[in-house]
């Protein structure tokens, strides 16, 4: 491969996950089973049990999942580290869809692997908590124009949450005002509209609640400045430097992750080719959409890292 092509690693956010996540990557790879084991140690229960082994409704809960995804995301990077003696191309960006946004951190050498698995897992206790007390969910809407989406928030009372592809877009907001605006998508003429498993209207001001408590979390913990630039979900550009990162941890949690807006900008930057690392092939799928173009890889499973590793070598 070229040294001139610019690559971006991509981690994936919570719904990625699935019971069995990451156990072939932790049998046959030394360097993710040491990732697993150190998250269990931290956190004082076996999370890589949940992954391999659910129980499901235990995996999906926020306080979890979080880490759950985070962890398996940062196993996949080592597994295929491990496999090509370290020959995967080094990113010119990184960035996360959401909760993804912790691992590009980790990887950028912002957090500690340690330090961002606590404060994830406080990230989901405050997010779990804001959803007891403020109700309400969060809706995909397919096949209809950010505008159109705006104009339907405007009209019951929800937010535009994540703005993910074009034709993709996810509104947050209190259920009875979630229900107006899936039927009036619907007379929009929307391809599908699909309600989220999900404790609460993330990434919306009905996240309010949780906003001290990150605050907090994030004051207790030791950032660094990042190795490479890390594309911000709130407005898309880059963030360098670790005031801003700190601001944009706790101002994420109630704003609207601007995916499209993310890839784009990587993109404006020359950089052709997404590793997207983690459980899952959601980031993928949603780059194509953005850009038809960019070469996409999933680092997932032993699978997808043998196939990097003969691509690598050819």
């Amino acid at each position: 491969m070229a040294e001139e092509v610019k690559v971006a690693y991509v981690f994936p956010g919570q719904g990625s996950q699935a019971v069995g996540m990451g156990l072939d990557l932790y049998v046959h790879y030394a360097s993710a089973k040491e990732v697993y084991d150190e998250v269990d140690s931290i956190l004082g229960f076996s999370l890589s049990r949940l992954c391999f082994e659910g129980p499901e409704s235990d995996l999906l809960q926020t306080i979890n999942v979080q880490a759950a995804v985070l962890t398996t995301s940062i196993a996949c990077l080592r597994a295929a580290q491990e496999a090509t003696n370290n020959a995967l191309p080094v990113p010119t960006f990184v960035a996360g869809h959401s909760l993804g946004e912790y691992t590009a951190l980790i990887i950028a050498g912002v957090l500690s692997l340690s330090d961002a698995v606590r404060l994830v897992r406080e990230r989901g206790r405050l997010m779990h908590e804001a959803g007891r007390r403020k109700h309400g969910g969060m809706l995909a809407i397919m096949g209809l124009d950010l505008p159109v989406v705006e104009n339907i928030c405007r009209s019951v009372g929800t937010t535009v949450s994540n703005i993910n592809c074009p034709g993709q877009i996810v509104v947050s907001g209190a259920q009875e005002n979630l229900d107006k605006a899936r039927r009036l998508a619907q007379t929009k003429g929307a391809r599908r509209t699909i309600p989220l498993k999900v404790s609460g209207a993330f990434h919306s001001p009905l996240m309010e609640p949780a906003i001290e408590g990150m605050k907090n979390a994030v004051a207790g913990f030791t950032f660094n400045k990042p190795a490479m630039p890390i594309i911000s979900n709130v407005t898309a550009q880059q963030l360098t430097a670790v005031e801003t990162i700190k601001e944009e941890l706790v101002s994420q949690v109630v704003h609207c992750v601007k995916w499209q807006q993310s890839i784009e900008a990587t993109i404006a930057r020359g950089v052709t080719t997404f590793f997207e690392i983690g459980p899952g092939n959601v980031l993928a799928g949603l780059i194509k959409r953005i850009s038809p173009g960019a070469q996409v890889f999933n680092v997932n499973s032993v699978e997808s890292i043998t196939e990097i590793a003969n691509w690598r070598k050819g």
